[in-house]
């Protein structure tokens, strides 16, 4: 890897989101993926309309459950009551009734696997601050804008359609991305393929995510459908080291919301590599330093650099070291004195801190006095220059 420098006055800038805008065609309303571990947006379109989001707000009322489990405020083993309420609803359902008392656990699989917009209500009302599902969609729409989702807002726990029911394809992803990674002890609810509650409906016991036995590596997270809303997914793969969210919307059948999930899944793992620039401490080159015994500074990686790029570009990666020259002594080893801007093309540009390699000490008088004289020599000679 070639790096080019520039001395130049510099502020640390680590880009937490990058984006690309790499085009490529899907027939969904609205969709996006995103590299997990980069937190690289591979793909978009249309990812901020607020849409009808069908069964896919469940995720949001799990988030919800979750965060109640780790509060204390639930326990999996403890059993809740089924209102007529929750009864009351249609569509994919537990088939609950009011003389049962189902376990939280039990709850949380009949809303991942059999889409329980009843299991889904019972949760609901657990966690409701005035013991109502309405309750449970404002708190769920607070909760959403304070995990930075800014385009959804709940009318109910479960998606069935209401005016004020929305959400988009990235707050999706955001909702995803939290559940894998602060939610990894319930994560597994996502991968099972089926739940049979009670032999209540023991034909309704299968997992609707289709992308659970393609073998892409997927393993979470929820369909929807509604005539309002299409079909839509939000879907995680692991491949190797590298993990991928997407989110789909408005899709016009079962069959092709399959097939399109699994083309969006299988262009993201192909058309991107990982490639390792650098490794901790590796030394790549020195910059100049005044004020100390030595002229100039061994600078060197501060972590490994590893990046998600394009496939084809992996060879087109550039690379400048920025800093503020000269840089006065005394310097430490391990301090930050400059920072590696990384092009790579199709992307924006990412930025990482260098260190020094090495510590300087502060010159002696001498050293000091003759850098002083120097300095003001030159500056002498560029005040008469400019009188001619």
């Amino acid at each position: 890897m070639f790096f080019t420098f520039r001395g130049m006055l510099w502020g640390i800038c680590l880009l937490l989101t990058v984006k690309t805008s790499l085009a490529f065609e899907t027939i969904a309303k609205s969709a996006i993926i995103l590299d997990l571990d980069s937190n690289i947006t591979l793909m978009e379109k249309n990812a901020d309309m607020a849409l009808p989001p069908a069964s896919m707000s469940k995720l949001m009322t799990l988030n919800m459950v979750f965060e109640a489990l780790e509060d204390g405020r639930l326990q999996l083993d403890q059993t809740l009551p089924v209102s007529e309420h929750a009864q009351s609803y249609d569509g994919s359902t537990m088939f609950l009734t009011t003389q049962d008392k189902v376990s939280v656990e039990q709850l949380i699989r009949g809303v991942v696997v059999l889409s329980g917009n009843d299991a889904s209500a019972v949760l609901a009302e657990a966690l409701s601050p005035d013991g109502t599902e309405r309750g449970f969609a404002d708190m769920m729409t607070k909760r959403a804008k304070a995990i930075g989702m800014t385009n959804s807002s709940f009318a109910n726990s479960n998606g069935m359609p209401a005016k004020n029911h929305r959400m988009s394809t990235r707050d999706l992803a955001i909702l995803a991305q939290r559940l894998i990674s602060e939610f990894p002890q319930y994560y597994g609810y996502f991968a099972e393929t089926e739940f049979n509650f009670n032999d209540r409906a023991p034909a309704n016991r299968f997992n609707r995510n289709p992308l659970l036995a393609m073998n892409i590596g997927a393993d979470g997270l929820k369909t929807g459908h509604t005539k309002e809303a299409g079909y839509g997914l939000v879907g995680s793969a692991m491949q190797g080291d590298r993990r991928i969210i997407f989110a789909v919307s408005g899709i016009s059948s079962e069959s092709k919301r399959a097939k399109e999930a699994n083309r969006l899944a299988t262009w993201a793992f192909r058309q991107f590599t990982t490639v390792k620039l650098a490794e901790k401490g590796q030394l790549i080159g020195s910059i100049p330093v005044w004020l100390g015994p030595s002229k100039s500074l061994k600078i060197a990686i501060s972590s490994d650099i590893e990046l998600l790029v394009p496939a084809l570009e992996k060879d087109s990666i550039t690379s400048s070291i920025v800093y503020q020259s000269p840089i006065s002594a005394p310097i430490l080893v391990g301090s930050q004195v400059a920072e590696l801007i990384v092009s790579v093309p199709g992307f924006e540009d990412r930025k990482f801190p260098i260190v020094a390699g090495e510590s300087i000490e502060e010159g002696s008088f001498m050293v000091r006095f003759k850098a002083a004289a120097e300095i003001l020599g030159n500056n002498l000679k560029n005040r008469i220059g400019n009188l001619f």
